[in-house]
């Protein structure tokens, strides 16, 4: 198979991984620059262009496309889906679970075990936002934030509402949410590929961070699931639209609490805690729904 990666770094451990492991199984592997890509959009003949030539219809995409460029990069996924070539996680989709109160109101309206989130643009009552999700300490969330950046735990009920003032009045939207204390700073990152969880890792926070990301300094270790959160990883991964995913778990008193959908998970640190080769499970999905749906279910219509 032709298969292109979506990359703005081909020295990235995962997009490097990806594309090892593709053309170790005799596939021939391209890593594109997202932002290097246009398009000419024609009804009759729609192509890529990258670095003044036009690309081949390639038969797979991977996209690896980074929160900071989502627009421009779901653009470019979805000018090789209307080319045909088969996208591992739809632009539709990589949309979808980009935008986090999007991802949290239809995961809710699926019954996902979520923690209580509130949102707002200019409450008259911020006491009253705060009680809602069950009062300090809340976690407050800019909804543009990634790996940990714009996480803030509010300890007390006036420092959450300082904190809520001050990103309001930078006009920046937020998400004010309950916090999970028995999960004890840690979470678990489930991997799906193919609507199947391939490995999970629990990830713990440095001492005195609540944040696990392992950017952040955490730790990871492989853990076992229990079948309630098999479950929930699986689902939510469903409702997004999502192939191949990570779904960050916290464990809480009355179960599985979905924090995040990731469309381009990381490899190195679950790859390094499992001891498993995610990239050829990947490779593997390509390769038998490539034999039996050579195009996406929108097909560039998303």
């Amino acid at each position: 198979m032709k298969i292109v990666i979506l990359s703005r770094n081909k020295n990235l451990y995962s997009t490097k991984r990806l594309k090892e492991e593709g053309e170790a199984r005799g596939h021939q592997v391209d890593i594109i620059d997202t932002l290097h890509c246009y398009m000419d959009i024609t009804s009759s003949r729609p192509t890529v262009r990258y670095k003044g030539e036009e690309l081949p219809v390639y038969d797979a995409l991977i996209p690896r496309i980074g929160a900071s460029v989502t627009f421009y990069g779901t653009a470019v996924a979805r000018q090789f889906e209307v080319m045909g070539t088969f996208n591992i996680n739809e632009s539709v989709a990589i949309s979808r679970s980009r935008d986090k109160l999007r991802s949290m109101q239809l995961l809710s309206r699926k019954g996902i075990g979520m923690p209580r989130t509130g949102f707002a643009s200019k409450p008259d009552n911020i006491k009253d936002l705060i009680k809602n999700v069950g009062g300090a300490p809340v976690v407050i969330k800019l909804l543009e934030g990634t790996q940990g950046i714009g996480v803030v735990l509010a300890e007390t009920s006036k420092t959450a509402e300082s904190i809520i003032e001050a990103f309001m009045g930078i006009k920046a939207n937020i998400l004010v949410q309950e916090f999970i204390k028995e999960a004890g700073g840690a979470d678990i990152r489930c991997l799906v590929i193919g609507g199947k969880v391939v490995a999970a890792m629990k990830r713990q926070g440095a001492e005195g961070e609540f944040r696990s990301n392992l950017h952040r300094g955490g730790s990871a270790v492989v853990v076992k699931l229990t079948k309630i959160e098999r479950e929930t990883a699986i689902n939510a991964a469903k409702i997004m639209g999502l192939n191949f995913c990570g779904v960050d778990l916290l464990r809480s008193e009355s179960g599985p609490k979905v924090m995040e959908v990731n469309s381009s998970p990381g490899l190195e640190g679950i790859e390094a805690a499992t001891g498993k080769n995610i990239a050829a499970m990947v490779f593997e999905f390509l390769e038998k729904n490539m034999k039996t749906d050579h195009a996406n279910k929108t097909r560039g219509r998303g």
